[in-house]
């Protein structure tokens, strides 16, 4: 038989799909036991279950340096004696002090195993003190690249931030650094240099005046917060804020920023309660309002930490001024104040147990880039964004990470992901039921951390078919599914090709000028077509790939 491929939709990097995975098999990742005791829920995790953090740090721009504690109140589940601590080198833990009796420990690597000499008897809430200090691991590339860090503004005045998702919270603070489980709530107490303010989550209870020059900030999150959405930033802030009236009536809006950017911030950040409504719109109510929303200016590109979400992007539209989608609609928006606030819904309203499962939250916020643009100027323009960005897909191995070792899948967590949510829009074909879908997510999973199994049935019983392969295909292997197709005797042939076993997605394609759904599977199948010069198209919102075979 003779072949010819006419590629008659692609997702600009199918360059070789059936590659991807590898002729020569996946390259083997090696895990070490640090990772297994960062990645997993040890037995010196699981007995006991965190309820709230008191952080009380100095932060000393002079040398580089944290110093405080950490007093953790948890409810005991299984009665054990041994409690894991994490906190990463070079920081260290000076003391731990239970009940006024100071506790032994012993360091291995970036964790901290404390023998507690009181009966730790189920169901009972107790709670321990950890004191700490050391200079944290500096942030090269922030905020990729996880740690602290120290720089200037114009003026000469320190400008220092965290940012630490993917490498942990217990890069600068001791806790129990494991995403499955959230303090409910916590006090974050920054205490800062004469003539610099700290601005970390929730709302602003107290400040303190030393005697020393120094001032000390006291945060209070009433809500459940993961570990790495935990921030401070320090700087010579100066402050705005209003009201935005949403679906639970007034939210506070505050926005800090540098002294020498007010000016520019007041202009472009009006895109703030646009965002609201429109993801309020999508999504459901912003999940924080007991503790307001926050923009803070930050020495990095910004981040997603829950209530004061961090700002870097030069005060203009896009992605630093460039549209990632190529289409032109990249520039309708400001990339960094739309993407990290959409987290607020997706990260840290839920939130993933495992950080394998990372696509819960960066799928559905890039997806969030689309709906924002829908919102505003019309389905079109968000599915042309969605086209657009694919061209940024690698398919270089699964967008799942490995489970238990602390370790991402792939980055196309973010752009084949957004795809797949909008290709699982298309099998919908409902508007308003797939926005009560997003809706309800946020609803049924309201402060929640959550596995993939637990948001693919969810899903799946809301679209009211079995997503099982769809999600194999999309989350769990690298390749593009390719609707293979003949004409031949006034008969059309297809299957789906370059897919898991049992992939069978219903697909919108044009016939001859004619919308059909067809039902594919992994065996061909056919139905009557007029001649063997048929045109078949696929509908060009589905992140698949054609071959027309023809003898």
């Amino acid at each position: 038989m003779k072949r010819y491929f006419s590629i008659i939709f692609f997702t600009f990097c199918i360059f070789n799909s059936s590659n991807a995975q590898g002729l020569l098999g996946p390259k083997q990742e090696i895990f070490t036991r640090q990772d297994s005791l960062r990645g997993s829920i040890t037995k010196e995790r699981a007995w006991w279950d965190v309820k709230y953090y008191h952080l009380d740090v100095k932060v000393n721009p002079e040398d580089s340096t944290i110093t405080g504690s950490n007093t953790v109140k948890y409810q005991v589940l299984q009665e054990y004696n041994t409690m894991q601590i994490d906190l990463q080198n070079p920081m260290m833990i000076y003391k731990v002090i239970q009940d006024g009796v100071a506790l032994k420990y012993k360091r291995e690597g970036n964790v901290f195993f404390i023998e507690l000499t009181a009966p730790q008897k189920i169901g009972s809430t107790k709670e321990l003190t950890v004191f700490y200090g050391g200079k944290p691991k500096v942030a090269i590339n922030p905020p990729w690249d996880g740690g602290i860090t120290w720089k200037k503004d114009s003026n000469g005045n320190p400008f220092i931030a965290s940012s630490c998702q993917g490498l942990g919270a217990s890069v600068w603070w001791p806790n129990k650094d494991h995403m499955y489980d959230e303090a409910e709530s916590m006090l974050i107490s920054v205490n800062v240099p004469k003539g610099l303010m700290d601005v970390s989550n929730g709302r602003l209870l107290s400040t303190k005046q030393l005697k020393d020059g120094t001032k000390t900030y006291n945060w209070y999150v009433s809500n459940p917060i993961n570990n790495y959405g935990v921030n401070l930033n320090i700087g010579d802030y100066v402050s705005f804020s209003e009201k935005y009236k949403g679906e639970k009536g007034n939210l506070d809006c505050t926005y800090y920023v540098l002294r020498e950017n007010l000016d520019k911030a007041k202009i472009q950040f009006k895109e703030v309660p646009r965002m609201l409504k429109a993801f309020e719109k999508w999504f459901g109510p912003y999940p924080f309002y007991e503790d307001s929303y926050k923009l803070v200016e930050a020495p990095y590109l910004g981040m997603e930490h829950q209530s004061s979400v961090t700002y870097g992007n030069d005060f203009q539209n896009g992605y630093r001024g460039r549209d990632l989608s190529g289409t032109g609609w990249g520039l309708k928006f400001d990339f960094i104040i739309i993407h990290e606030s959409g987290h607020e819904w997706f990260a840290n309203n839920i939130t993933c147990k495992d950080i394998a499962d990372m696509w819960i939250h960066e799928s559905f916020t890039n997806y969030s880039e689309s709906l924002f643009l829908e919102y505003y100027y019309g389905k079109e323009a968000g599915y042309t964004y969605l086209r657009g960005i694919r061209k940024k897909i690698i398919n270089d191995k699964p967008i799942i990470g490995k489970y238990d070792v602390n370790n991402e899948g792939s980055g196309d967590m973010y752009y084949k992901g957004s795809n797949m949510l909008h290709t699982l829009r298309q099998i919908v074909n409902e508007d308003e039921k797939w926005r009560t879908i997003l809706r309800g997510l946020n609803s049924t999973f309201y402060h929640q951390t959550v596995t993939t199994k637990q948001i693919e049935a969810y899903l799946s019983q809301q679209v009211g078919t079995d997503l099982n392969p769809f999600f194999n295909q999309y989350l769990r292997d690298s390749r593009i599914p390719t609707l293979e197709y003949f004409f031949k005797d006034n008969q059309l042939g297809y299957r789906w090709t370059n897919c898991v076993p049992g992939f069978n997605m219903p697909v919108k394609v044009t016939l001859n000028g004619t919308g059909e759904l067809l039902k594919p599977k992994t065996e061909w199948n056919t139905i009557p077509s007029k001649n063997e010069n048929s045109k078949l198209e696929i509908d060009p919102n589905f992140y698949v790939a054609g071959f027309n075979i023809t003898e």
